[in-house]
């Protein structure tokens, strides 16, 4: 006899039966294993949202075998992930194999290392019912709104398509950007710059108009500039002021689930799945030589930003030893977590500070080892000391022009020698060390430059800014972030250009009818406001069913009301026009958006009804056969290339084709990676290859 312990994965399985050995049976339940039947609405509104569960499809095996298991062992301990949904499927298996809800039966592992599962042992709790009815109310209201308000969708703007509480607001966010660009009028403007040098060095450096007659100046015209530019050509450029100061720079905190993603987004050009992959993959534990199978970082769905005090002790010695004690700030550094967030596990780190991402790279995939790496550097970077700078701001004038220059050099490193987060957009910074300058010095003019600008846009999202929106509004939670974006472009509400979001016809369509008839249902504070509630009912403060059927009242309502604003009207989803000519009866293609993607048709339908792939032409050429490389879709979305000629010809690559041809044999080079990356030549036999 024995003690079974049922976890969620068979990697995960597969660690913790490391370290409990002999005595227990650890096993998989994989995944979910009850929920509501897809075939219907399955929720009891008028009896208090009473949801009706069975047993998942495909999990008939698996239960069977948790059942046979559970009867043979003296004790079962429930140990699926520590949150929302991990207690919902301890708490759904607690029902299926008939176990007592009042035991102390739930165990949470932090980690998955020797200590973190001893701890985890060690410390045994009942079902948090709180949790459970947290999800059970999120998965319900979601039911509601997916099942009620999708077949509105369908009778007023196409069949098959779905609603969603927390996707409308993620679509509506990305439809009111493009909004926004579309109504924005760009604004001329000038500025002037001044090259110059000073007598201590021959350094060239920057000074930039400022003020004329002691007035801040704005120039919107090039007559405007190149007046001011005339009247400088001769006029003495002099330092009329210097002013330096020591500024420190603190370090990022160390992960939570969405700055992950966006960081993860920003440098490896990771989508949100991809990167919530990796990291369970990491959490649940991988097998190193010396060590077997260990999980290498703590839990990874999280919005908090504590550390253990063992973890800091942990990194101070590792820093202290690769860095020398000038790299450790004078207390241990620690972190606010934001108002709202919820504290039961620690921020993203790795779990054992000390072992460094090279002494584990072999035994890694490559997603994995560089998504451990950016963990692993930027919680080490967290416990550095600042990093300080010696900044400079000089004032120079000319006639009666004010030009200022400023710069900063780095006076001690700090975390910087480790990392650096990265930014959404580049930014630009005075980061040149200037000249030796004193008041009083004369420069010499270079150059004197009048440059034209337009004030631009907002950016549209990109995967990494649309979730820190989410997060900035309280729309979702770190759960739900990567399958929110997911779901969205998989609906073909969104779909990506390069790296950024935005609208399709579809999507632009199904958000105006929702910002029409359903406008709570879209709205950012509201559905913030709702999640506070079920983050209330997570924290045992508010009824779960209460919090339902304050929702639903008002939507029943919203939905009879739509439904009478609607009567006999439909929305129509405009067609993208092309350059393309119908083969068949010479009328013009258009793009249409289908169950599986975009596709082309001709615009005379009904009369004629020729439909076509949208082919995507690249500028390279296979290098197998020499026909025509077309940017493909996998399944899951991902953007490939391969060959025109499939299935004759199956060459496929994930490397982007380039214009410029091989040196060495004369066929398309490719481009692999990032900015770090390489061109390649992928002519078989041919090998060549040179650094971007």
């Amino acid at each position: 006899m024995s003690e079974l312990v049922i976890v969620e994965s068979p990697a995960k399985a597969k660690t913790i039966q490391k370290y409990l050995g002999a005595g227990f049976e650890v096993v998989a339940s994989m995944g979910h294993v009850r929920d509501l039947p897809k075939s219907k609405l399955s929720v009891d509104i008028d009896n208090g949202f009473t949801p009706t569960y069975v047993e998942m499809k495909g999990k008939e095996d698996v239960i069977r075998d948790l059942k046979q298991r559970a009867n043979k062992s003296d004790k079962v301990w429930l140990a699926t992930d520590p949150d929302r949904e991990g207690e919902a499927i301890s708490w759904h298996l607690a029902q299926l194999l008939k176990l007592d809800m009042n035991e102390n039966n739930r165990v949470e592992f932090n980690e998955i290392t020797k200590t973190g599962v001893q701890n985890g042992m060690s410390n045994p709790h009942r079902i948090d019912l709180d949790l459970v009815n947290a999800q059970q109310a999120r998965r319900i209201l979601d039911r509601i709104v997916g099942y009620q308000l999708s077949p509105f969708l369908w009778r007023k703007i196409r069949r098959g398509l779905s609603a969603g509480r927390v996707q409308s607001v993620a679509v509506r966010l990305v439809v009111d950007r493009e909004n926004e660009i579309r109504a924005f009028k760009p604004r001329e403007y000038w500025s002037i710059d001044a090259k110059l040098t000073a007598k201590s060095s021959r350094k060239i450096f920057s000074a930039h108009l400022v003020e004329v007659n002691g007035k801040k100046i704005e120039l919107q015209t090039g007559d405007e500039a190149n007046a001011i530019v005339d009247s400088l050509k001769d006029a003495a450029f002099t330092v009329s002021s210097v002013k330096k100061r020591v500024s420190t720079r603190q370090p990022a905190p160390p992960f939570i689930t969405s700055t992950l993603q966006q960081e993860a987004s920003r440098r490896m050009g990771f989508q949100s799945r991809r990167t919530m992959k990796t990291a369970q993959e990491l959490y649940e534990g991988v097998e190193l030589p010396t060590m077997g199978a260990v999980g290498l970082i703590t839990y990874m769905r999280t919005d908090s930003l504590r550390v253990s005090d063992e973890a800091k002790a942990a990194a101070a010695e590792y820093i202290k030893g690769a860095y020398g004690k000038q790299y450790l700030p004078p207390t241990p550094r620690s972190f606010k977590t934001k108002k709202g967030a919820q504290d039961a596990h620690e921020a993203i780190r790795p779990s054992m500070p000390d072992l460094t991402p090279d002494q584990v790279k072999d035994s890694l995939t490559a997603d994995q080892y560089k998504l451990y790496k950016l963990i692993w550097e930027r919680f080490i970077a967290s416990q550095m000391a600042n990093c300080q700078l010696g900044t400079a701001s000089v004032d120079i004038t000319a006639n009666n022009c004010l030009f200022r220059a400023s710069g900063y050099s780095v006076k001690f490193d700090g975390f910087t020698r480790l990392y650096v987060e990265a930014k959404d957009s580049k930014e630009e910074e005075d980061n040149k060390e200037l000249p030796p300058l004193a008041d009083g010095d004369p420069l010499k003019t270079k150059a004197l430059e009048a440059n034209q600008h337009f004030t631009q846009p907002p950016s549209r999202y990109t995967e990494a800014t649309l979730i820190k929106a989410l997060e900035e509004n309280g729309i979702g939670r770190p759960s739900t972030y990567a399958a929110t974006v997911s779901t969205i472009l998989a609906r073909m509400y969104v779909e990506r250009d390069g790296k950024q979001l935005r609208p399709t016809s579809l999507g632009e369509v199904t958000t105006e009818l929702m910002k029409q008839q359903f406008k709570q249902i879209v709205d950012v504070k509201f559905t913030a406001d709702m999640e506070s509630d079920l983050d209330g009912v997570e924290q045992g403060q508010t009824d779960w069913v209460e919090s339902l059927r304050k929702f639903y009242d008002s939507f029943e309502k919203t939905l009879e009301e739509a439904e009478k604003a609607m009567d006999g009207k439909r929305m129509r989803v405009p067609d993208e026009e092309t350059d393309e000519i119908c083969e068949v009866c010479g009328k013009p293609m258009v793009i249409k958006i289908g169950r599986f993607g975009k596709f082309l048709a001709c615009s005379g339908f009904p009369d004629c009804k020729n439909t076509k792939k949208i082919v995507t032409p690249t500028k390279g050429f296979c290098p197998v056969c020499g026909k025509k490389i077309i940017l493909k879709k996998s399944k899951k979305g991902r953007s490939f290339y391969g060959c025109e000629g499939y299935p004759e010809c199956s060459f496929m690559t994930w490397s982007t084709p380039i214009e410029e041809r091989c040196p060495k044999c004369g066929n398309t080079l490719f481009k692999k990676g990032g900015r770090a990356g390489k061109f390649v030549c992928e002519k078989p036999g041919c090998g060549y290859e040179r650094p971007i």
